[in-house]
């Protein structure tokens, strides 16, 4: 396999757990159906991936229609109205342990 379908694969299932299983488990039932000559057991594998696929599709082009996402709180105001801190020097004598 190449190194990059490894890269593919790796993170289509750390974003997507779930329904990158469902999708192995439809392509191994439609490979195990297509080599053994099993009609139902490919078609329930061809169907599972599809009905997967179509899923996580549906959900990625509805969540990008959703609104803009909202401007972030912020619980600081933009200048500090205390002074900065000194900045404190560590002798090399006494550290602090």
């Amino acid at each position: 396999m190449n190194v990059s379908w490894q890269r593919i694969l790796k993170s289509a299932y750390r974003r997507e757990p779930v329904t990158s299983f469902v999708i192995t488990v439809g392509a191994v039932d439609a490979a195990i159906g297509g080599m053994a000559a099993s009609g139902p057991l490919l078609a329930f594998g061809l169907g599972t991936a599809s009905v997967a696929i179509a899923l996580r599709w549906w959900q990625i082009h509805s969540s990008s229609i959703e609104q803009p996402a909202p401007a972030p709180e912020y619980y600081l105001p933009p200048h500090s109205s205390r002074p900065q801190l000194p900045i404190l020097n560590v002798s090399k004598k006494n550290p602090p342990y």
